[in-house]
């Protein structure tokens, strides 16, 4: 039987250089955008492993309607469908709403191997492969490096430490997060991406998924982003005066008698 991995990405800033509104609201129109870095490592693995098992590639995004962009991209890699989740009822959707969205969508399209980057440019938490894998109430992994093995039953993967690298076999259905570090992403094909332009991608809504639309974004959210402001430039360096290494050494002592430090 053929294995059904899905990819779950997200169509963010191409630039860091975001703005912040009188309202404490990032502001990004008018900047270019594209897929997330991190997912596309997330893209590779899930077409390696298409490769060795004869299975099928399903790509999931939720935003707008601009969002198909980042899809036919991932179509065009190689990937063999690709399903929107849009509507009006997911906008301001939290992090814990937005993954039950997109359980519900991966429940639907029958995803036995589901794979993440590690995380997204422009919100940077990690959260949401844990979150899913709670909806979806089943096994999950982040911080993956390796798949050293997988099958239609279960996966073994190897996950990066910081005293070292655990190794973990789950049963499938699972969720996992990889790094950078997993493998070299390919380039499109001219021939991909000619087929992705023409390629159907499926576009559910909140009824689509049998969901509450009451019950998702804005203020159904159980927590909101009141403000966001920028980080605050860095102060200048103090300069340790001294002719000689000894001096200067010196002065830095007394630096640190002064602050208290020792």
């Amino acid at each position: 039987m053929a294995l059904k991995i899905a990819v779950c990405i997200k169509r963010t800033p191409a630039s860091t250089s975001v703005a912040i509104d009188a309202s404490g609201k990032v502001q990004t129109k008018g900047l270019p955008h594209g897929i997330n870095p991190f997912d596309e490592y997330a893209l590779e693995e899930a077409l390696r492993i298409k490769e060795k098992l004869d299975g099928t590639v399903t790509v999931v995004s939720a935003g707008e309607a601009e969002a198909e962009e980042v899809i036919r991209g991932a179509l065009a890699l190689g990937c063999d469908d690709g399903i929107l989740l849009a509507d009006p009822a997911f906008a301001g959707s939290d992090g814990t709403v937005t993954a039950s969205i997109l359980a519900a969508a991966l429940r639907k399209a029958g995803a036995q191997l589901v794979l993440f980057g590690k995380e997204t440019t422009d919100g940077g938490s990690g959260q949401m492969p844990s979150f899913t894998a709670a909806w979806l109430d089943c096994p999950s992994a982040i911080g993956v490096r390796k798949v050293a093995a997988v099958s239609d039953a279960e996966i073994t993967v190897e996950r990066g430490m910081e005293d070292g690298v655990d190794t973990l076999t789950m049963s499938l259905p699972a969720v996992v997060a990889v790094t950078k570090e997993i493998n070299e992403p390919r380039l499109p094909s001219l021939k991909g991406k000619m087929a992705a332009k023409k390629a159907p991608v499926a576009k559910w809504t909140a009824a689509d998924l049998g969901l509450d639309a009451a019950k998702l974004g804005g203020a159904a959210s159980p927590t909101q982003v009141l403000s966001m402001e920028p980080v605050p430039a860095r102060p200048a360096g103090v300069s340790i005066p001294g002719g000689t290494p000894e001096e200067k050494a010196a002065a830095l002592v007394q630096k640190l008698k002064e602050a208290k430090f020792i």
